[in-house]
């Protein structure tokens, strides 16, 4: 006998994906800094190692904006607004951002964007939000104070705070573009054409930024230091732009068209947790006491948003944005 499938199994299905998806671009993300900062210390300047990150990625993704070519005439501000802001904005403000104020306090102001995402749906949508999926990004982002430890350095500078708050703006901009058309059925924009042109407007923006032809191209010939041991720095490169970039954006537009902008952006809280947790394995920066219960108190948050926020087919007038299709019967690309 045929077991039928409940809506709400396939929904439940299509929101595990879409978690596990979450947490896979938490991981590939959190993952950049840890490569990239072997680099920086061989001698390449930071904003050149966000420019090769995007430039390779945009170079990888070419073969599916010229198979997604239709989107230029279909979805142009998308792709525009994706490229200045999911990637060249996110990447420009920050680095900018930390060459005035200490990285725990960029960081920490960066990852205020699931709240701005909370206030983006409630106040500019018009749509309600649960308390709980609240809760979770107060949790979430009072853990990332003691995970970055905000308190080591509180220098402050308007410029730097400013900037990383334009940091946290572009974000928001990732999550709430990522979502954009997923409830168009078949005529949703291909996620995977909007991540392509997306990395190639931010590579043209990044090169009048980072000016990449002032670059010591021959630090990628040699080897960097991870922590005492010698690394390859093509393969270093290889992963910021393969996994760090590639991966961390694909799998993070598709769990935002299954989850909602607002609990991805509280998903995405653990990066700043991952990225310490890798800092400490390969790099040896030891976590202190703090920083595990920051950890701890930020997996809270995401948990309690998550599990609090129905899927995007529930009718409920909650964060997720109220009755929308299933995704899994929209027979999206994603």
């Amino acid at each position: 006998m045929p077991v039928r499938t409940t809506d709400s199994s396939v929904s439940g299905r299509g929101r595990g994906v879409g978690l596990g998806l979450a947490l896979l671009s938490a991981v590939a993300f959190g993952g950049s800094g840890v490569a990239a900062k072997p680099l920086i210390e061989a001698g390449l300047d930071p904003l050149h190692v966000v420019w090769l990150r995007v430039a390779g990625a945009a170079l990888v993704m070419l073969p599916l904006a010229v198979r997604h070519r239709a989107l230029l005439r279909r979805r142009p501000g998308l792709l525009a607004g994706f490229g200045l802001l999911a990637v060249a904005g996110v990447q420009a403000c920050y680095f900018a951002a930390l060459s005035r104020i200490p990285v725990g306090v960029a960081l920490l102001i960066e990852y205020l964007a699931p709240a701005l995402v909370l206030g983006w749906v409630r106040f500019v949508q018009k749509r309600p939000v649960t308390r709980a999926a609240a809760v979770g990004v107060v949790l979430a982002v009072g853990g990332l104070a003691c995970v970055v430890e905000v308190w080591s350095g509180l220098g402050f500078d308007a410029l730097g705070l400013l900037l990383a708050l334009g940091a946290a703006c572009c974000q928001v901009g990732y999550f709430v573009l990522s979502d954009q058309g997923s409830d168009a059925g078949e005529e949703a924009p291909d996620p995977l054409g909007v991540i392509a042109y997306g990395l190639l407007v931010g590579a043209a923006v990044l090169t009048v930024v980072a000016r990449p032809w002032t670059m010591d191209w021959a630090v990628l010939q040699g080897t960097a230091s991870m922590d005492g041991r010698p690394v390859a720095a093509v393969v270093l490169l290889a992963w910021i732009v393969l996994v760090a970039t590639v991966v961390a954006y694909v799998t993070g537009v598709v769990s935002v068209r299954r989850l909602s902008p607002q609990v991805a952006g509280v998903v995405a809280c653990l990066e700043a947790v991952i990225a310490t947790v890798l800092a400490w394995v390969l790099l040896g920066e030891h976590l202190s006491a703090p920083q595990i219960a920051g950890g701890a108190i930020v997996l809270a948050g995401a948990f309690i948003a998550q599990s609090s926020t129905p899927s995007k087919g529930s009718g409920k007038p909650v964060a997720s944005g109220g009755p929308e299709k299933e995704l899994a019967r929209r027979g999206t690309s994603a």
